[in-house]
């Protein structure tokens, strides 16, 4: 992996602009928060998680078939953003009474909590191997890895996802 200041050689002007952002951020937290449906916390956390989870590992997908240039550096940043992301434990926005409302997990989730779980804890541990692989810098081990991936995410959408959205 190549030093930081190789990727970011105007050290000076990114933390300046990084600053900038941040200050943007904080001051538009309010605005994010009101997307967030009041009566509906648990669905809107979940979809929050799984849309951030789908946003690090597609870009990782397209590079490993082809289909976006690849970048080791990107890779490596996709695969560490992707294992902080799976390690925040979602499972507890799946609590009581949020199997109602605009949600596409399906009411299996709510009746095999311990299936699932495993599930869950099958991403955790593949987006570990998929962080380690993407430190290692061997694509072929990236794209194992990607793949191994994918199969924990498809078990739990196979049985726990619908296709469309639950009422």
């Amino acid at each position: 992996r190549p030093p930081r200041s190789t990727l970011f050689p105007y050290t000076t002007l990114f933390r300046s602009l990084a600053t900038g952002l941040a200050v943007l951020t904080l001051g538009s937290a309010p605005m994010a928060l009101s997307h967030l449906v009041k009566d509906e916390a648990m669905q809107s956390y979940r979809q929050s998680y799984f849309t951030l989870i789908a946003m690090n590992f597609g870009p990782m997908t397209a590079m490993v078939k082809g289909d976006m240039p690849w970048d080791d550096a990107k890779m490596l940043a996709l695969a560490e953003d992707f294992a902080a992301i799976a390690s925040v434990d979602v499972a507890r926005a799946f609590g009581p009474g949020s199997d109602k409302g605009t949600t596409r997990a399906k009411p299996e989730i709510w009746e095999n909590t311990d299936d699932f779980l495993e599930k869950y804890a099958a991403l955790q541990s593949a987006s570990k191997g998929l962080l380690a692989a993407a430190q290692s810098g061997d694509r072929s081990a990236i794209g194992g890895a990607i793949k191994e991936t994918g199969g924990a995410c498809k078990a739990c959408h196979d049985e726990y996802k619908a296709k469309d959205y639950l009422y």
